[in-house]
């Protein structure tokens, strides 16, 4: 009787071991998935803001070697053919990117894309929505914004546009009132980003500030 005790004690032991291997290895392979997943998402996030960093200094470099002969009309026009609305600055959060004049899902991974609105010079809503990654990048921390921050826009010449923050608030995601609810004789901007905690939207409202 002992001796059958014995041999099923070391059965069992045998087997926790075999279990324990499986598991420990198992979890082995997880955890390298996981840091490799986190390794590419780091990586992918990088060179599109290594992307993002390059268009401005293309950008740049274009309105700096631009035929100064030219008509300013035709810098303008033959910007806006190549996507580009202008730059975004938001000092307190230390972002600065340039905006297509495009929405599409290509555009927003690489930077902020203009979707609503008219001319910096109208009285219209100019709407810029961004990609919030939860960390430094794009739009993703507009929600620290408060009433009277500033938000500067330059346009295609270089001209620049103060915006002031009234108001930061949040809405579902598929309320469209911050587009379309708007003083029509203002300038207005909003800059809108997705909650990734409730799928809401983070709202900033601005008004452009009168010389």
């Amino acid at each position: 009787m002992n001796q059958i005790l014995c041999t099923k004690i070391k059965n069992d032991k045998k087997l926790n071991s075999h279990l324990f291997k499986v598991q420990f290895t198992i979890s082995i392979i997880i955890i390298v998935i996981l840091i490799g997943f986190i390794v590419y998402t780091s990586y992918s996030l990088q060179n599109k803001e290594n992307l993002s960093n390059n268009l401005i200094g293309n950008y740049n470099i274009y309105k700096l070697y631009a035929d100064v002969s030219s008509n300013n009309n035709d810098l303008v026009q033959d910007t806006q053919a190549n996507n580009l609305f202008g730059i975004i600055e938001i000092p307190k959060i230390n972002l600065y990117y340039p905006v297509f004049s495009n929405l599409s899902e290509d555009n927003l991974k690489v930077s902020p894309c203009k979707f609503y609105g008219d001319s910096l010079d109208d009285n219209s809503n100019i709407c810029i929505a961004g990609h919030n990654y939860n960390n430094d990048m794009f739009f993703s921390k507009i929600n620290l914004l408060s009433s009277n921050d500033e938000i500067f826009i330059y346009d295609n010449l270089g001209k620049k546009y103060t915006y002031i923050v009234f108001k930061n608030y949040e809405v579902k995601e598929d309320d469209l009132s911050p587009i379309y609810d708007y003083d029509k004789n203002t300038k207005e901007l909003t800059l809108i980003t997705c909650n990734n905690l409730n799928n809401n939207r983070f709202i900033i409202k601005a008004k452009q500030k009168t010389s």
